[in-house]
């Protein structure tokens, strides 16, 4: 089986293609490039790097990135000691977990407090003459008047307005690791068209109806009015739709190629 730099670089030579027009076409330095088609893999920033840079390469020479990746992935990543942690939501990573008797003595002077409480209702509730005069006070406590825009049977009035749903939703494209985006605004105007983001360059915000887009890896963030979300980890494509209602992953067939 070839290697993988050999094979770039052959796929590269016979279509007489010089490294500048790579490195102008997929934006990865002429460096990282020759490292690539060299197999020097030190040189480059790391291994999320090395499988960004790899697809976008491979898929400017019109060869089988995903192949490409796989085989990188089989003969040269090793797992680091991060990877091979358990995942823990974010908000516990580095949060100690309480002491296991500090947490029975809390339970067990929650039961006191209970028992008591239901101590003290029961006598109070022997008292016939007191639970008829309280009874008697909430039959004669006038009803309550109905809320401004609404009918005293609790039907909203013909006068009620509702607030308007949003026409438009924001987002904003925050990239982690070198990533490959096509963004596209509702189904037809390409805003992002097929272009690798670097890592610290977040794309200004987009207003749209819909959104759809298809990403290289998972390694980025989304803002979506104001909020983020991560993207989950994946080193193949992911396709989102955004609108105003919410977020939905798309298969494949479903996402943009921006002219592929």
């Amino acid at each position: 089986m070839p290697e993988i730099g050999a094979t770039l670089r052959e796929a590269r030579m016979r279509a007489r293609i010089d490294i500048s027009e790579i490195e102008a076409q997929t934006k990865i330095r002429a460096k990282y490039l020759r490292a690539l088609e060299n197999e020097e893999w030190d040189l480059l920033p790391g291994p999320t790097y090395v499988k960004s840079f790899l697809r976008t390469y491979a898929d400017a020479l019109h060869l089988d990135g995903r192949r490409i990746v796989e085989e990188y992935k089989l003969g040269h990543e090793r797992l680091s000691d991060v990877e091979l942690q358990p995942i823990v939501p974010p908000g516990r990573r580095d949060r100690p977990s309480a002491p296991r008797v500090g947490r029975l003595w809390f339970v067990g002077l929650a039961l006191v407090v209970l028992v008591a409480a239901l101590y003290f209702l029961g006598r109070g509730g022997g008292d016939d003459d007191g639970g008829q005069r309280a009874a008697t006070a909430t039959t004669e406590q006038p009803a309550a008047p109905a809320a401004d825009g609404e009918r005293e049977d609790g039907k909203a009035s013909a006068g009620s307005k509702r607030k308007p749903a949003p026409k438009r939703v924001r987002l904003r494209i925050e990239p982690e690791a070198p990533v490959y985006v096509c963004l596209v605004a509702n189904g037809s105007r390409r805003l992002i068209d097929k272009q690798v983001l670097q890592p610290g360059s977040p794309t200004e915000t987009f207003r749209a109806k819909r959104f759809t887009m298809t990403l290289g890896n998972g390694s980025v963030i989304l803002h979506v009015d104001g909020k983020a979300f991560d993207v989950p980890e994946s080193s193949d494509p992911i396709g989102y739709a955004i609108t105003p209602e919410g977020r939905e992953a798309l298969p494949e067939e479903r996402r943009p190629t921006c002219g592929q």
